[in-house]
């Protein structure tokens, strides 16, 4: 019998009637093998008919595991044992069909601001009161240059005292940090905070590498201040040089002049002049680090650039004792880049490394080309003459800022600005007397 109701109904007219044999049997025969018979029925009739009804306690039972256990894959169907068990498998598949669309939603929420995190510029790293890693973002392994973290005690192998400082640091407060690792230095704001999930303790890390805003705030900086000097000055010096030429002229045109008087009239008027004018193009040099024109990018080869440089030291090294060469990696490597500008920028840290072997025996320069591990255009020039001193290495950027005699403290200045324009960075590393290198990355 399918229907539960005629089932359950069946087996009590069963148990019934055998317990009424069972009593027949009693008390007409006493305890006798069908007397015990019997009794072994009706055992197994209870057992079965707590078994059947059971059953439905079963099924309630695996619904709630299979969303205790967040399986939905089950679906139930008692159409065949009455109209009650059909409303109920209808409501259990309908609650199992809900759980799993909030499951469904919940997941793809998740994957959602997975996805958002792994993508923001901004480094993300969560980790517990034993400093053990639970979450981290591409950008904080991209500004860090790590391919994994477990522990954050692990940041001190990257620069001293890292993983300790993040861990100590106050909370909701930004800090700069500046980060040294393999020469290059990257300025860093970081901002932390602590949360609790699942009675655990975590703490929310954010950190920005602001290197680039830095170097453009203090150009912007510096820009500004040139433009109103430039300004100023050549206000001051146009009429100067104007009056100078009109005194000139009106010295020359003089019928009976003191002879005496006159030459020294003309030499202090052709001093001025020359001073003026000298002075003009000087500040008129100074005024091309606020005019950087817009890149014209193109792919071009960089042998091709490599050897059209060659050409033009060839002259600058004879009688020098300086070995120049270079090394492209591939060989038929190209760059999107202005080749104009690009070829401006070697050739002047290549004169900079040129002057600074003029007092070194067997000196070297090596000019390289290849692609880093994130796909990165690398140029490289580096020597072995006088280097840079610890002192001087955090200046040579700025400015006007120079150690040479006739030095104009522009040059490095302008480098940096056109590679700027490019979207990419200049740093340098410097060991005197054994090794200095400046490297671009474009």
């Amino acid at each position: 019998m399918k229907n539960f109701r005629i089932n359950i109904i069946a087996r009590i007219l069963l148990l019934t009637i055998s317990i009424i044999a069972a009593t027949f049997l009693f008390f007409n025969y006493g305890i006798d093998i069908w007397f015990i018979l019997t009794l072994l029925i009706i055992v197994a009739e209870i057992v079965f008919l707590i078994s059947y009804v059971d059953k439905t306690n079963n099924e309630l039972a695996n619904f709630l595991e299979s969303i205790n256990y967040s399986d939905f894959t089950l679906h139930y169907d008692y159409s065949k044992i009455g109209k009650s068990f059909e409303k109920i498998s209808i409501q259990f598949n309908k609650v199992l069909e809900k759980f799993k669309e909030t499951r469904n939603e919940k997941e793809e929420s998740l994957k959602y601001l997975q996805t958002v995190i792994q993508h923001i510029g901004v480094g993300l790293l969560s980790f517990d009161s034993n400093g053990e890693v639970e979450f981290i973002n591409r950008a904080f392994k991209k500004i860090l240059k790590i391919n994994s973290l477990k522990n954050i005690s692990a940041l001190n192998s990257i620069s001293p005292n890292l993983g300790d400082f993040i861990k100590d640091m106050s909370v909701r407060k930004k800090v700069n940090y500046k980060l040294i690792s393999s020469g290059e230095t990257t300025q860093l704001l970081i901002n932390a905070t602590d949360f609790r999930m699942r009675g655990q303790l975590y703490r929310l890390v954010a950190l920005q590498n602001i290197q680039s805003e830095i170097e453009e705030t203090e150009i912007e900086a510096w820009q500004k201040i040139i433009r109103v000097l430039t300004h100023e000055i050549m206000n001051s010096i146009t009429p100067i040089s104007s009056l100078a030429s009109t005194l000139k002229s009106l010295l020359d045109e003089m019928k009976e002049p003191n002879a005496e008087t006159i030459e020294d009239l003309s030499s202090a008027v052709n001093t001025i002049k020359k001073r003026s004018e000298g002075l003009m193009s000087f500040v008129d040099k100074y005024r091309s680090i606020t005019k950087i024109p817009k890149p014209n990018r193109h792919n071009f080869s960089v042998t091709s650039l490599f050897n059209r440089i060659k050409i033009l030291l060839d002259s600058a090294l004879v009688g020098k004792n300086i070995q120049f060469h270079y090394d492209v990696n591939p060989i038929n490597l190209e760059i999107n880049a202005d080749s104009d500008l690009i070829e401006q920028v070697l050739i002047n840290m290549l004169n900079n490394a040129i002057q600074s072997l003029s007092e070194t025996d067997n000196g070297s320069i090596t000019l390289s080309a290849y692609i880093d591990n994130n796909s990165h255009a690398v140029l490289k020039i580096s020597d072995n003459g006088a280097g840079i001193s610890d002192e001087n290495m955090e200046r040579i950027f700025v400015p006007f800022y120079t150690t040479k005699k006739e030095g104009s403290g522009i040059g490095l200045s302008l480098s940096q600005q056109i590679i700027r324009a490019h979207g990419g960075r200049i740093h340098v590393t410097s060991k005197p007397n054994k090794e200095t290198v400046f490297t671009i990355k474009l």
